[in-house]
């Protein structure tokens, strides 16, 4: 059985007659007997009462005329389905982005994505850096921004766009005010800080680690799963953090927040955009690439 056999039988079973299938499907009458004979044969089943009035559906034609309709129509979602896919409209495009570049870069990446394919469904999945480049391994999705690099054979990481980490304290702080501290100053006290798998930890603690400073020398007094809840938190008097420039600039121009500079250490960093190592991405997923290339471009070499 094969799709064209179905197609000949439909056109025979719709029309009533050989020779106005054969007219509808550009064959001969000849060919389109030889295809209805193959199906019966295969099926061991007569599809078609040939009459002098015509050709009529047996009940065993009736029943194969249900199911083929069925897969004739899905074939032809299948293609319309890759023509869209092809053209970037009703598709979905599947990314990921870890905190920071998911809630203050990728959103106008997609403002203007959506302006360019209007018909495009974009599904973008958040976590730690960590957890996106597992979403990314296990095909949930296509590409991201990650705010960290990891040494990860299975995913092509290119610098795209900067940030700087900054120390941060509240209002009520006894730092509020100063430009910076010392790695000395920072082991008496208490901070509130993300989850292990944050790309902002993890720069942080290879930042310190390199100026002399362990982070097991810091005393941890809350972790806290968002970077809103951090800043909230810090707002609050509970402690002090280290957050992303990017993420604090309404609150710093507030003065909610004060930033400050830790003496002889340097906490700027990469984002880095990801992608599966050796796959090709689809047109919605280069488009999504080209744009964030416009928008914040690209810092380095892949690794």
């Amino acid at each position: 059985m094969n799709l064209k056999q179905l197609e000949v039988f439909l056109a025979v079973a719709e029309t009533g007659s050989f020779s106005q299938g054969a007219e509808a499907t550009f064959l001969t009458q000849s060919t389109v007997s030889l295809h209805i004979s193959s199906l019966e044969k295969e099926f061991g089943v007569k599809l078609l009462d040939r009459t002098g009035k015509g050709a009529f559906l047996t009940e065993g034609g009736k029943v194969l005329r249900q199911h083929a309709a069925q897969i004739i129509a899905a074939t032809r979602e299948v293609t319309l389905a890759m023509d869209r896919f092809k053209g970037i409209e009703y598709t979905t495009l599947s990314i990921g982005g870890s905190t920071i570049p998911g809630d203050y870069m990728i959103p106008g990446v997609l403002a203007e994505l959506v302006k360019r394919f209007p018909s495009l469904t974009v599904n973008m999945i958040q976590g730690d850096s960590r957890q996106i480049l597992d979403r990314m391994r296990s095909e949930e999705i296509e590409t991201g921004i990650v705010g960290s690099w990891f040494d990860d054979d299975d995913v092509v990481l290119t610098p795209v766009g900067d940030d700087e980490i900054r120390l941060v304290v509240g209002k009520g702080h006894r730092w509020y005010g100063r430009k910076a501290v010392s790695l000395a100053e920072l082991q008496k006290e208490a901070f509130i800080l993300r989850e292990s798998g944050s790309g902002t930890g993890k720069t942080v603690a290879e930042a310190l680690a390199a100026a002399g400073l362990n982070m097991a020398a810091i005393r941890v007094k809350i972790r806290l799963g968002s970077n809103e809840a951090i800043k909230q938190a810090v707002m609050h008097g509970l402690g002090i953090s280290f957050i992303s420039e990017i993420s604090i600039k309404k609150e710093l121009a507030r003065r909610e927040l004060a930033a400050l500079g830790i003496k002889g250490v340097n906490l700027s960093r990469h984002f880095y955009l990801a992608k599966r190592k050796g796959r090709d991405l689809s047109p919605a997923a280069r488009a999504f690439v080209d744009i964030v290339r416009d928008v914040h471009p690209m810092q380095g070499p892949s690794r």
